[in-house]
């Protein structure tokens, strides 16, 4: 057990070393990359690190800053439209809903709830007749895209959700 505990402190040190960008107050993508990923909202939710710390504001922000769609959705990661991105595929991607569930969980854990709370009614208001959600959400067709239903954008759903409520933000 103390071997794990020590390679898990090595491997929180190296990636808060190597994976932060100090100039933009910010985690990246990966190593030596100006990149964002939307799992980055998932540092303070998984316990990396408190909601608290500059290092996961910051990325909070830049996220909000550089994924963001107009209507405050979260790309998951930079496309580069018909060339190729980071994950080697071509075209432009909708906003994925799970990561923009991420974003409203991360505002109430560093007491944005208000933030929080208009940016979980906002996509309350994609669900379809029957209350389901797709994959994505397409800013500029305003439609779902991807698979449908996708219950990985249900889930967060539930967990912001909860989240919102226990913070007395929201009472649906």
């Amino acid at each position: 057990v103390e071997r794990l505990r020590g390679l898990r402190d090595e491997i929180h040190r190296d990636v808060c070393d190597r994976g932060y960008d100090k100039e933009r107050n910010t985690f990246t993508q990966s190593y030596g990359s100006k990149e964002l990923d939307a799992s980055l909202l998932l540092i303070p939710q998984m316990g990396f690190l408190p909601p608290d710390d500059k290092r996961v504001i910051g990325t909070i922000e830049a996220i909000q800053r550089e994924l963001s769609t107009e209507d405050g959705f979260v790309l998951r990661y930079p496309t580069k439209g018909e060339d190729a991105g980071v994950d080697g595929l071509e075209g432009d991607e909708g906003a994925f809903l799970a990561c923009s569930f991420w974003l409203a969980d991360d505002l109430a854990m560093i007491g944005r709830v208000d933030e929080a709370r208009q940016l979980f009614e906002r996509l309350l208001s994609l669900r379809n007749d029957l209350g389901l959600l797709a994959e994505e959400w397409d800013s500029r067709l305003q439609r779902q895209v991807g698979n449908f239903p996708q219950a990985f954008s249900h889930v967060p759903l539930i967990d912001t959700a909860l989240r919102l409520t226990a913070s007395g933000a929201y009472v649906g």
